[in-house]
Formats: C-alpha cells, sequence, structure tokens
C-alpha cells in the first residue's frame, strides 16, 4: 500500500448519530492513497464496516464516507466524494470533483464524468456525466482496455438499447435481452443491476 503524506485513515464517521461505537475500516492490497485521502470508518446503524478492496487508485482529496464498499481497481481521480452507504463495483472510474449521493449503487465498469453529481444507481459498463448524473452509452473505451471481446461488447450494446432506447417496459426489455444473449453473462448482469436498483437509474 502506498500511503502519502497527510492522508487520513481510519478517521470517525462524520454523522450526527454516531457516539464513539467500535466501528472498523478494511482496506485491501497494493491500493494507492494520494495526499489528503480522508477514509471513514462504518457506523453501527450501517454495516458497522467501511470496506475497501485491492488495487486501487485514490487521487488527492478524494473522499470516503462510512460504511462504502469500493470493490477492486477502481479509480478515484481528484476530490471525488462518496457519501455513506455507497457500493462501487469493480474496474468503476469516477471523474475529479465528482459526488455521489447515500446509498448509490455504482456497476462494474462504469464510468463517472468528472464533475458529475451522481444521485441514483449507475449500470454497470455505462458511463454517465453531468449534474444530475445521465447515460451517455457505454463505457466503450474502458471495455476494450480491458480485452472485451467484439461479442460481449455488441450485446451489451443491443441490451442497452433495450433498457435504455427503445421504449419498452423494463419487464419486457429484460425479458428480451435474456432471451436473445443468454450466453452472455455480462447482458445478465446489466439486466439483474437495472431490475435491483432501489434509487432508481441515472437516466
Amino acid at each position: 500500500m502506498q500511503l502519502l503524506s497527510f492522508c487520513f485513515r481510519r478517521a470517525a464517521p462524520q454523522d450526527l448519530k454516531y457516539k464513539g461505537e467500535p466501528t472498523r475500516l478494511k482496506i485491501g492490497n497494493q491500493n494507492t492513497f494520494r495526499e489528503y485521502v480522508t477514509l471513514n470508518r462504518g457506523t453501527q446503524g450501517g454495516r458497522g464496516e467501511t470496506v475497501i478492496g485491492d488495487r486501487n487508485f485514490f487521487m488527492a482529496y478524494v473522499h470516503v464516507a462510512h460504511d462504502c464498499i469500493v470493490g477492486n481497481q477502481v479509480i478515484l481521480a481528484n476530490a471525488a466524494t462518496l457519501a455513506g452507504h455507497i457500493t462501487i463495483g469493480d474496474h468503476a472510474i469516477l471523474g475529479g470533483l465528482s459526488g455521489i449521493h447515500q446509498f448509490v449503487k455504482i456497476g462494474a465498469y462504469a464510468m463517472i464524468g468528472g464533475c458529475s453529481a451522481v444521485a441514483q444507481d449507475v449500470p454497470p459498463y455505462v458511463s454517465v456525466a453531468g449534474n444530475r448524473a445521465k447515460l451517455y452509452g457505454l463505457n466503450l473505451i474502458g471495455l476494450k482496455r480491458h480485452g472485451f471481446s467484439k461479442e460481449r461488447i455488441e450485446a451489451l450494446k443491443g441490451a442497452y438499447k433495450l433498457l435504455f432506447r427503445s421504449g419498452l417496459t423494463l419487464r419486457e426489455a429484460a425479458k428480451q435481452a435474456r432471451e436473445k444473449w443468454k450466453e452472455i453473462a455480462d447482458v445478465e448482469s446489466l439486466v439483474s443491476f437495472v431490475e435491483q436498483s432501489e434509487r432508481g437509474i441515472s437516466r
């Protein structure tokens, strides 16, 4: 783990309900924390711990609040800010000065544009940007960089169009996507994420 000066880990959660209860911050292997990164412990009212996975890159002034779960190989650019209870999937990228609302879920391989305000869930494999953040299609550059095959990308393109651009109900779009690309696990991941969203999807 690379930890630079002025980085503050295991700080008490910034939650008025917190009264000093014993909670935890768990950090995996080979993470980089640049200047002035702050990481808060969990709360008793949440899951009791904040969890950071492996091989993540936290640039300067990043803040991770209480009870967040950050996956593996995630990049948080300068001053990206996570409120409490956020979950971020593997290989996601958060642009600089982006702010994520509490309880939001961000899927694997998602890309959040710089200066975005994200108040609803962001599905895996997509790009969002803006205040409030809106969908801008698949994160094609990211998928290609991670070695996604043409077949996988084309399947995700089709599923994306069904879910977000076809005008179909979610139930019908999900059904058609599963029937057409039943052999592609990425499509199932995308469809299941959208179906299970509690905050709604950033559109």
